[in-house]
């Protein structure tokens, strides 16, 4: 199992760009009043969008979208949900290359 941490700053919206197991993807990551939510795009495509983040829940979870791998994030100091001011440190994001549903 291949996991990758995908760098995030403390900002209540940002967007990314990285490659993930030869996947152009680009990453938008979200606090709303609710939580956080992320959208995932691989080469312009939807492959995820308004996903919840929760903490160590795969998100994608559908092979048909043809993803390679899953996206997570990880609470370093708990168990508790994403919250924008901690991303990067507390929450963090990776990428897990061997996730399949």
């Amino acid at each position: 199992m291949a996991v990758e941490r995908i760098p995030l700053n403390p900002q209540p919206s940002q967007v990314l760009s990285v490659q993930l197991g030869g996947q152009s993807c680009r990453i938008a990551v979200r606090q709303r009043r609710t939580g956080v939510f992320v959208d995932l795009y691989v080469q312009d495509a939807p492959i995820g969008l308004g996903m919840k983040a929760l903490d160590r829940k795969f998100m994608v979870r559908a092979a048909y979208t043809g993803f390679i791998g899953d996206l997570f994030f990880v609470d370093t100091q708990g168990e508790e949900d994403p919250q924008y001011a901690g991303l990067g440190s507390r929450w963090q994001l990776a990428w897990d290359s061997a996730a399949a549903i």
